[in-house]
Protein backbone atom coordinates (compact mmCIF):
# COMPACT_ATOMS: atom_id res chain seq x y z
CA UNK A 1 0.00 0.00 0.00
CA UNK A 2 1.31 3.54 -1.15
CA UNK A 3 1.10 6.73 1.24
CA UNK A 4 2.33 10.26 0.21
CA UNK A 5 3.67 11.11 3.76
CA UNK A 6 6.62 13.26 3.06
CA UNK A 7 8.98 14.03 0.43
CA UNK A 8 11.53 13.07 2.89
CA UNK A 9 10.56 9.54 2.79
CA UNK A 10 9.16 9.44 -1.14
CA UNK A 11 11.83 8.19 -3.66
CA UNK A 12 13.07 10.27 -6.41
CA UNK A 13 11.75 8.31 -9.70
CA UNK A 14 7.67 8.46 -7.59
CA UNK A 15 8.33 12.08 -7.52
CA UNK A 16 8.80 12.00 -11.24
CA UNK A 17 6.13 9.66 -12.07
CA UNK A 18 3.78 11.83 -9.86
CA UNK A 19 4.96 15.08 -11.51
CA UNK A 20 4.72 13.29 -15.36
CA UNK A 21 1.15 12.03 -14.65
CA UNK A 22 0.01 15.56 -13.18
CA UNK A 23 0.90 17.46 -16.86
CA UNK A 24 -0.92 14.16 -18.75
CA UNK A 25 -3.79 15.33 -16.26
CA UNK A 26 -3.72 19.09 -16.71
CA UNK A 27 -3.24 18.64 -20.48
CA UNK A 28 -6.39 15.94 -20.65
CA UNK A 29 -8.68 17.20 -18.34
CA UNK A 30 -11.44 17.64 -20.25
CA UNK A 31 -11.47 14.18 -20.60
CA UNK A 32 -12.60 12.48 -17.50
CA UNK A 33 -11.97 9.00 -19.05
CA UNK A 34 -9.77 8.39 -16.57
CA UNK A 35 -11.59 7.06 -13.15
CA UNK A 36 -9.07 5.47 -11.03
CA UNK A 37 -11.21 6.03 -7.81
CA UNK A 38 -15.02 5.02 -9.04
CA UNK A 39 -16.90 3.55 -6.92
CA UNK A 40 -14.43 5.22 -3.43
CA UNK A 41 -15.18 7.49 -0.59
CA UNK A 42 -12.33 9.79 0.46
CA UNK A 43 -12.19 11.29 3.86
CA UNK A 44 -10.06 14.66 3.87
CA UNK A 45 -9.96 15.10 7.88
CA UNK A 46 -8.55 19.06 8.18
CA UNK A 47 -7.48 20.44 11.71
CA UNK A 48 -6.48 23.33 9.52
CA UNK A 49 -8.23 26.25 7.33
CA UNK A 50 -7.37 25.95 3.88
CA UNK A 51 -8.61 27.09 0.98
CA UNK A 52 -6.34 25.52 -2.01
CA UNK A 53 -5.73 22.23 -0.49
CA UNK A 54 -9.37 21.70 0.41
CA UNK A 55 -11.01 22.76 -3.22
CA UNK A 56 -8.00 21.02 -5.20
CA UNK A 57 -8.17 18.11 -3.30
CA UNK A 58 -11.96 17.89 -3.21
CA UNK A 59 -12.64 18.17 -7.24
CA UNK A 60 -9.47 16.14 -7.63
CA UNK A 61 -11.19 13.05 -5.82
CA UNK A 62 -14.77 13.72 -7.95
CA UNK A 63 -12.86 14.44 -11.23
CA UNK A 64 -10.93 10.69 -10.65
CA UNK A 65 -14.82 9.18 -10.20
CA UNK A 66 -14.97 9.06 -6.36
CA UNK A 67 -16.75 10.89 -3.70
CA UNK A 68 -15.54 13.17 -0.79
CA UNK A 69 -16.34 13.60 2.86
CA UNK A 70 -15.02 16.23 4.77
CA UNK A 71 -14.33 16.11 8.68
CA UNK A 72 -13.36 18.76 10.87
CA UNK A 73 -11.32 17.62 13.80
CA UNK A 74 -13.35 19.26 16.11
CA UNK A 75 -16.84 17.77 14.79
CA UNK A 76 -15.27 13.91 15.10
CA UNK A 77 -14.31 12.43 18.38
CA UNK A 78 -10.75 13.06 17.81
CA UNK A 79 -11.00 16.78 18.23
CA UNK A 80 -12.03 15.29 21.88
CA UNK A 81 -9.34 13.52 22.86
CA UNK A 82 -9.74 9.84 21.11
CA UNK A 83 -6.39 8.24 20.03
CA UNK A 84 -5.28 9.30 16.13
CA UNK A 85 -4.69 5.55 16.18
CA UNK A 86 -8.81 4.68 17.58
CA UNK A 87 -10.02 7.01 14.66
CA UNK A 88 -7.84 5.43 12.10
CA UNK A 89 -8.86 2.01 13.04
CA UNK A 90 -12.60 2.91 12.45
CA UNK A 91 -11.99 4.92 9.71
CA UNK A 92 -10.28 2.46 7.65
CA UNK A 93 -13.22 0.26 8.01
CA UNK A 94 -15.70 2.37 6.15
CA UNK A 95 -13.24 4.67 3.44
CA UNK A 96 -10.71 3.94 0.75
CA UNK A 97 -8.54 6.25 1.33
CA UNK A 98 -7.51 9.26 3.35
CA UNK A 99 -6.07 12.85 3.03
CA UNK A 100 -4.84 14.89 6.54
CA UNK A 101 -4.15 18.45 7.54
CA UNK A 102 -3.24 18.74 10.72
CA UNK A 103 -0.34 20.11 12.72
CA UNK A 104 1.84 16.98 13.75
CA UNK A 105 3.53 14.51 11.50
CA UNK A 106 3.01 11.78 13.37
CA UNK A 107 -0.45 12.10 13.91
CA UNK A 108 -0.74 11.43 9.83
CA UNK A 109 1.87 8.57 9.95
CA UNK A 110 0.29 6.93 13.06
CA UNK A 111 -3.30 7.06 10.81
CA UNK A 112 -1.33 5.67 8.01
CA UNK A 113 -0.06 2.89 9.95
CA UNK A 114 -3.41 1.67 11.65
CA UNK A 115 -6.06 2.69 8.88
CA UNK A 116 -4.92 0.19 6.20
CA UNK A 117 -6.13 2.89 3.29
CA UNK A 118 -3.83 5.15 1.18
CA UNK A 119 -2.84 8.09 3.40
CA UNK A 120 -1.54 11.80 1.83
CA UNK A 121 -0.23 14.31 3.78
CA UNK A 122 -2.11 17.85 2.99
CA UNK A 123 0.13 19.46 5.77
CA UNK A 124 1.53 19.24 8.87
CA UNK A 125 3.73 21.30 10.80
CA UNK A 126 6.75 19.42 9.58
CA UNK A 127 6.00 19.23 5.31
CA UNK A 128 3.68 20.19 2.58
CA UNK A 129 4.73 17.72 -0.12
CA UNK A 130 2.05 18.27 -2.48
CA UNK A 131 2.33 21.98 -2.19
CA UNK A 132 6.43 21.43 -3.32
CA UNK A 133 5.46 18.96 -6.12
CA UNK A 134 2.90 21.90 -7.48
CA UNK A 135 5.60 24.66 -7.45
CA UNK A 136 8.15 21.97 -9.59
CA UNK A 137 6.01 21.15 -11.98
CA UNK A 138 5.39 25.07 -12.66
CA UNK A 139 8.86 25.74 -12.53
CA UNK A 140 9.11 23.26 -15.37
CA UNK A 141 6.21 24.58 -17.52
CA UNK A 142 7.51 27.96 -17.45
CA UNK A 143 11.71 27.33 -17.43
CA UNK A 144 12.39 23.33 -18.04
CA UNK A 145 14.19 20.94 -15.83
CA UNK A 146 15.11 22.16 -12.43
CA UNK A 147 18.23 20.32 -11.83
CA UNK A 148 20.62 22.35 -11.91
CA UNK A 149 18.94 25.78 -11.00
CA UNK A 150 18.69 27.85 -8.21
CA UNK A 151 15.96 28.45 -5.40
CA UNK A 152 15.99 30.54 -3.38
CA UNK A 153 13.42 30.45 -0.48
CA UNK A 154 12.96 33.97 1.42
CA UNK A 155 11.68 34.27 5.10
CA UNK A 156 10.90 31.59 8.16
CA UNK A 157 13.52 29.35 6.52
CA UNK A 158 12.46 26.71 9.46
CA UNK A 159 8.74 26.17 8.14
CA UNK A 160 6.84 23.67 6.48
CA UNK A 161 7.08 24.64 2.69
CA UNK A 162 11.36 25.20 3.06
CA UNK A 163 11.76 22.08 4.73
CA UNK A 164 10.11 20.07 2.28
CA UNK A 165 12.12 22.33 -0.51
CA UNK A 166 14.84 20.76 0.85
CA UNK A 167 13.78 17.30 0.87
CA UNK A 168 12.97 18.24 -3.11
CA UNK A 169 16.27 19.41 -3.67
CA UNK A 170 18.33 16.60 -2.49
CA UNK A 171 16.36 14.35 -4.69
CA UNK A 172 16.11 16.16 -7.98
CA UNK A 173 19.61 17.99 -8.31
CA UNK A 174 19.13 21.81 -7.50
CA UNK A 175 20.68 24.56 -5.39
CA UNK A 176 18.67 25.34 -2.75
CA UNK A 177 19.35 28.71 -0.58
CA UNK A 178 17.70 29.64 2.35
CA UNK A 179 17.32 33.25 3.38
CA UNK A 180 16.51 33.74 6.83
CA UNK A 181 17.63 35.31 10.08
CA UNK A 182 19.65 32.83 12.14
CA UNK A 183 16.62 31.60 14.75
CA UNK A 184 14.43 31.02 11.52
CA UNK A 185 17.39 28.89 9.67
CA UNK A 186 16.45 25.02 9.57
CA UNK A 187 18.08 22.91 12.05
CA UNK A 188 21.22 21.99 11.08
CA UNK A 189 20.37 17.49 10.96
CA UNK A 190 17.21 18.30 9.00
CA UNK A 191 19.55 20.23 6.48
CA UNK A 192 21.89 16.94 6.79
CA UNK A 193 19.10 14.52 6.16
CA UNK A 194 18.09 16.31 3.06
CA UNK A 195 21.40 16.29 1.57
CA UNK A 196 22.06 17.96 -1.57
CA UNK A 197 23.34 21.33 -2.30
CA UNK A 198 21.59 23.33 0.40
CA UNK A 199 22.82 26.52 2.13
CA UNK A 200 21.16 28.67 5.18
CA UNK A 201 22.43 32.34 5.13
CA UNK A 202 20.54 35.72 6.82
CA UNK A 203 22.71 37.86 4.07
CA UNK A 204 19.37 37.92 1.64
CA UNK A 205 21.37 40.15 -1.26
CA UNK A 206 23.83 37.08 -1.15
CA UNK A 207 20.70 34.55 -1.39
CA UNK A 208 19.00 36.36 -3.94
CA UNK A 209 21.92 37.01 -6.71
CA UNK A 210 21.72 34.75 -9.84
CA UNK A 211 19.17 32.78 -8.49
CA UNK A 212 16.40 31.11 -11.14
CA UNK A 213 13.19 31.19 -8.60
CA UNK A 214 12.58 33.45 -5.58
CA UNK A 215 10.26 32.21 -3.39
CA UNK A 216 8.74 33.27 0.07
CA UNK A 217 5.78 31.74 2.24
CA UNK A 218 3.80 33.72 5.07
CA UNK A 219 6.39 34.54 8.19
CA UNK A 220 3.41 33.58 11.00
CA UNK A 221 2.34 29.98 9.62
CA UNK A 222 -0.99 28.72 11.18
CA UNK A 223 -0.44 27.75 15.30
CA UNK A 224 2.05 30.34 15.60
CA UNK A 225 -0.34 33.43 15.96
CA UNK A 226 1.03 33.50 19.35
CA UNK A 227 4.09 34.35 18.01
CA UNK A 228 3.55 37.19 15.18
CA UNK A 229 4.91 40.01 16.79
CA UNK A 230 7.69 38.39 17.66
CA UNK A 231 8.45 36.83 14.20
CA UNK A 232 7.29 40.41 12.21
CA UNK A 233 10.30 41.87 13.93
CA UNK A 234 12.38 39.19 13.23
CA UNK A 235 11.91 38.81 9.49
CA UNK A 236 11.23 42.88 8.42
CA UNK A 237 13.29 43.20 5.33
CA UNK A 238 13.31 39.40 4.68
CA UNK A 239 10.97 40.57 1.85
CA UNK A 240 10.99 40.17 -2.27
CA UNK A 241 10.14 43.18 -4.02
CA UNK A 242 11.48 44.84 -7.18
CA UNK A 243 15.42 45.67 -5.57
CA UNK A 244 15.89 41.93 -4.78
CA UNK A 245 14.80 40.50 -7.62
CA UNK A 246 17.68 42.70 -10.02
CA UNK A 247 19.67 40.57 -7.95
CA UNK A 248 18.38 37.50 -9.60
CA UNK A 249 18.54 36.13 -13.02
CA UNK A 250 16.87 38.46 -15.67
CA UNK A 251 14.37 36.42 -16.05
CA UNK A 252 13.81 34.82 -12.62
CA UNK A 253 10.49 33.42 -11.65
CA UNK A 254 8.51 34.98 -8.46
CA UNK A 255 6.43 32.49 -5.95
CA UNK A 256 4.41 32.22 -3.22
CA UNK A 257 2.35 29.30 -1.66
CA UNK A 258 -0.38 31.82 -1.13
CA UNK A 259 -2.39 33.10 0.96
CA UNK A 260 -0.38 36.26 0.52
CA UNK A 261 0.17 39.43 2.68
CA UNK A 262 0.99 42.49 0.82
CA UNK A 263 3.90 44.65 2.35
CA UNK A 264 5.07 41.78 4.30
CA UNK A 265 7.02 38.72 3.08
CA UNK A 266 6.03 40.35 -0.81
CA UNK A 267 5.35 43.89 -1.69
CA UNK A 268 2.58 44.88 -3.99
CA UNK A 269 4.13 45.71 -6.90
CA UNK A 270 6.18 42.02 -7.25
CA UNK A 271 3.32 39.80 -6.61
CA UNK A 272 1.20 41.52 -9.45
CA UNK A 273 4.37 41.28 -11.58
CA UNK A 274 4.46 37.86 -10.99
CA UNK A 275 0.98 36.83 -10.35
CA UNK A 276 0.34 34.84 -13.93
CA UNK A 277 3.03 32.32 -12.50
CA UNK A 278 1.55 32.66 -8.56
CA UNK A 279 -2.33 31.75 -9.96
CA UNK A 280 -0.49 28.66 -12.30
CA UNK A 281 1.00 27.60 -9.04
CA UNK A 282 -2.39 27.57 -7.62
CA UNK A 283 -3.89 25.65 -10.24
CA UNK A 284 -1.05 23.10 -10.21
CA UNK A 285 -2.26 21.72 -6.99
CA UNK A 286 -5.49 20.39 -8.45
CA UNK A 287 -3.54 18.41 -11.20
CA UNK A 288 -0.67 17.42 -8.64
CA UNK A 289 -3.52 16.24 -6.61
CA UNK A 290 -4.82 13.97 -8.70
CA UNK A 291 -1.68 12.98 -9.77
CA UNK A 292 -0.81 11.96 -6.46
CA UNK A 293 -4.51 10.24 -5.74
CA UNK A 294 -3.73 8.16 -8.81
CA UNK A 295 -0.13 7.08 -7.64
CA UNK A 296 -1.63 5.73 -4.38
CA UNK A 297 -4.15 3.90 -5.62
CA UNK A 298 -2.53 2.27 -8.49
Amino acid sequence: MKHLLSLEKLPGADIEKILRDAVVYKRERARRDKQPLAGQVWVLMFSKSSTRTRVSFEVGVRELGGQTMFLNANEIQLGRGEPVKDTARVLGRMIDGAVIRTFTQADVEEFAEFSGVPTINALTDDEHPCQILADIMTFREQRGPIAGKVVTFVGDGACNVARSWMFAAGKLGFELRIAAPKKFQPPADVVKRAGGRITCMDDLPAAAKGADLLYTDVWVSMGKETESAERQKALNGYQINQKLLKLAKPDALVMHCLPAYRGKEIDAETFEANANTIFAQAENRLHVQKAVLNWVVS
